[in-house]
């Protein structure tokens, strides 16, 4: 018989520390390298280019199928908020909150081996009945009012094409992410059958299954078809991620078309961001099966009319 804790501590999950690999120091978009590359990095005051934010989404995927079995991958929801970028060669822990009984909505956060934190958000399974990290965020926004960058954007704008993607274990992604999924599964920090040809075939669901990390490549891949993007050149960065599985997996080789929209625009001392929504859709059923929000931050000081723009436009810099 297990005796019930007297106590009401909160406690955690946590996995083993990882170093998650570096995969974009080739990436490229508008004719120009991007922040993961560590020269743009340092012109921008960082030490080296950042490994990309959902990479450590991988971390979560074992705890979070201890915490919710395999309703993680058919319904699961991942949102974060990155608070520190990590650089190759750094050592990470993911760490996820042990739910109450019958609870389907925990807190999760990552951090570097010396406690820094990494990101901080939110995961659960099932239609939630309390807002996730980002969904929190944004109820907090207050309208900008010096948009400089992402002026010419606007809150409800949708995507300027249809995009129809889907992701082969050798298919090269594009130049926004130069690799593939073969690649990827050779480093991935948690290997796992369900993700390979072989293995795959015997997961629950009969064929292998995109990682959660790659579900922000695949929905990327194709991003700039959308055209939901501020004056360039300038440098972007992911501040904040939420994926949401609705009807899960995804699937390697499955075709699934793509609807994006503003759902946000907000500014900081450093950033201007844009918060896009992109839904899922299976082909050719057109079943909505994921969602993806996005906090695309945009760098001030890597647009280089940022000074001349702001002043014709009124604003103080």
């Amino acid at each position: 018989m297990t005796l019930a804790s007297p106590f009401s501590t909160p406690l955690s999950l946590c996995g083993p520390l990882r170093q998650p690999r570096q995969m974009l120091a080739e990436q490229t978009y508008d004719g120009h390298k991007s922040i993961h590359d560590d020269a743009t990095a340092e012109n921008l005051g960082l030490r080296a280019g950042p490994i990309e934010g959902p990479t450590h989404f991988s971390q979560f995927d074992p705890l979070l199928v201890q915490v919710f079995g395999q309703q993680w991958f058919e319904t699961g929801c991942i949102s974060a908020h990155y608070q520190t970028m990590v650089v190759e060669g750094e050592s990470v822990r993911a760490f996820v909150e042990q739910p109450t009984p019958g609870a389907t909505f925990v807190r999760i956060h990552a951090e570097k081996a010396d406690g820094t934190p990494v990101l901080t958000g939110t995961a659960s399974v099932g239609a939630s009945t309390q807002p996730h990290e980002l969904e929190q965020r944004i109820a907090k926004l207050r309208p900008p009012t010096g948009l400089v960058i992402n002026r010419d954007l606007k809150v409800g704008q949708r995507g300027a094409a249809p995009e129809t993607i889907r992701m082969g274990f050798h298919q090269h992604m594009g130049d926004h992410y130069p690799f593939t999924l073969a690649d990827k599964l050779k480093v991935i920090t948690e290997p796992c059958p369900w993700y390979t040809p072989e293995g795959g075939a015997q997961s629950p669901w009969g064929r292998p299954i995109i990682p959660t990390e790659m579900i922000s490549v695949l929905l990327g891949s194709t991003t700039m078809e959308a055209k939901l993007k501020g004056r360039s050149p300038a440098v972007g960065l992911f501040a904040g991620q939420q994926i949401r599985l609705i009807q899960g997996p995804l699937f390697v080789d499955q075709d699934y078309a793509l609807e994006r929209e503003i759902i946000a625009l907000s500014e900081s001392a450093r950033t201007e961001s844009a918060w896009i929504r992109t839904r899922v859709f299976e082909l050719p059923s057109r079943t909505l099966v994921a969602e993806m929000i996005l906090n695309s931050a945009v760098m001030k000081a890597s647009y280089p009319h940022y000074e001349r723009d702001a002043r014709e436009l009124g604003l103080t810099v």
